[in-house]
């Protein structure tokens, strides 16, 4: 099972993440397409799949509201952040009203 706060990394670009949020599935993180690896753990070379190259921002969270997981990027990369092949929706800010 997945943790909360458990650290990432990309076996596709230089992208890392932090777990806010586990999903109710087992299951790896992926980045592009790939599984990603804890932050000890080996790298090796792979390439995005397609469709899954659309890269990830640092400091933005990304959210699946059907599995209940969310990542925080940590560092950018080329590859999208996932689960089970699909790629996580970017989480936008919330609009705040104005103030007259």
């Amino acid at each position: 099972m997945l943790k909360p706060g458990s650290r990432w990394k990309s076996q596709v670009c230089s992208a890392e993440a932090v777990l806010v949020r586990p999903p109710k599935i087992d299951g790896v993180p992926q980045c592009g397409g790939v599984d990603m690896v804890p932050m000890d753990g080996e790298v090796a070379a792979a390439t995005a799949l397609a469709g899954l190259d659309t890269g990830c921002l640092v400091g933005k969270r990304y959210r699946s509201d059907e599995l209940a997981m969310e990542m925080l990027c940590t560092k950018a990369g080329t590859g999208a952040l996932g689960f089970a092949g699909t790629a996580l929706e970017l989480v936008e800010a919330k609009k705040l009203p104005s103030s007259d």
